[in-house]
């Protein structure tokens, strides 16, 4: 089973996603989530 994203990660994953315009879809690419 792979190991969870830390909080940080994920606080920094949806900043991102809130100030782009990129589908959600995009953002997950970007930062190699599948």
């Amino acid at each position: 089973m792979p190991k969870p994203f830390p909080p940080e990660f994920r606080r920094d994953v949806i900043a991102v996603a809130r100030k782009r315009e990129a589908s959600m879809a995009q953002v997950a690419r970007d930062f190699g989530i599948s």
